[in-house]
């Protein structure tokens, strides 16, 4: 079984670095692809799992291995990001919330703000894609936030929540995520690039 070491990688490093693997090696056989945080084995997880292979992450000398099933998987993806088919007409919102709350004055009234636009985010229908949740906003994301229904209602719709891996970390709260995925810049960058429309709080 091969392996690709990651460790020591900062956000989105590890990500790219399997990208470029996968893209130079198409290895065929079963791999393991090692970092040092869980942030970077979630994001890791999700790109391989979205070009369509089968992952299990195994703690590892005190980081992760995520091992994927080799074999190429179904074209699924453009960077990172699910693309829509051609034909397709149904237009992308991805909101990107890099706060906690809304406006500069008062914080109870900004974070009361922030928690009733996610509640009407609904009104956007099928058009809203995704919701990247980044600085202090991946705080919107975590246990006990009162965004956090509205956000898993919104998911169970199909909405996509991604929560900064790198945020997460820097905050020390990755283990209080709870709706959502840990994503990464290189996720968050090509999603802006097929996005129709971005909306920034």
């Amino acid at each position: 079984m091969g392996e690709l070491d990651c460790r020591g990688r900062a956000c989105p490093q590890p990500v790219l670095m399997t990208r470029n693997f996968l893209a130079e090696e198409n290895p065929s056989e079963n791999f393991c692809v090692l970092v040092d945080n869980r942030a970077a084995a979630e994001n890791v997880k999700r790109f391989l799992e979205n070009s369509g292979r089968a992952c299990l992450v195994e703690s590892r000398g005190g980081g992760f291995a995520v091992c994927a099933s080799g074999g190429e998987g179904p074209e699924k993806e453009k960077g990172t990001v699910l693309v829509p088919k051609e034909g397709e007409g149904l237009r992308k919102i991805l909101v990107v919330l890099a706060n906690d709350r809304i406006g500069r004055g008062d914080g109870v009234l900004g974070r009361g703000l922030m928690t009733n636009f996610i509640l009407t985010l609904d009104e956007m229908g099928d058009s809203l894609w995704r919701i990247v949740c980044l600085n202090e906003g991946v705080h919107l994301a975590l246990e006990g936030a009162p965004s956090l229904d509205p956000l898993r209602q919104l998911e169970s719709r199909g909405v996509e929540i991604l929560v900064c891996g790198t945020c997460m970390e820097h905050y020390g709260v990755t283990d209080r995520r709870a709706v959502g995925s840990s994503t990464n810049m290189l996720d968050i960058v090509t999603g802006l690039a097929v996005a129709d429309t971005v909306i920034n709080l």
